[in-house]
């Protein structure tokens, strides 16, 4: 077995994006990716975050300026609504490229 050289790339290039790159917030992002928007509750249940840990991770995505919170009601019963920032979106969409190419580089 080889051992890497001190030349050898670090694992996650400084180009990755810390705030998505934590496992739960990148679940979050990465479900959203995909809809348009889903309620806080659905976002628990897909990602099984507890509901102040979601709380949390919601928080810091949306400080960071890549998640809207919108809430309102339904019917009766309070509502929150999450959806990614057109900042959000890029940004994603830049951390799927970065964890792309850095995965390409790896040798086989």
């Amino acid at each position: 077995m080889e051992t890497p050289s001190m030349s050898a790339k670090p694992a996650v290039p400084n180009t990755v994006d810390r705030l998505i790159h934590e496992p739960a917030r990148f679940q979050v992002m990465a479900l959203l990716y995909v809809l348009d928007s889903a309620d806080f509750v659905f976002v628990t249940q897909q990602t099984s975050l507890t509901w102040g840990n979601l709380s949390a991770h919601v928080t810091k995505l949306e400080e960071g300026g890549y998640l809207k919170v919108e809430k309102g009601f339904k019917g009766k019963r309070p509502q929150t609504m999450l959806s990614l920032t057109k900042q959000g979106r890029k940004a994603f969409q830049a951390y799927r490229q970065s964890m792309q190419q850095m995965l390409d580089e790896l040798p086989e």
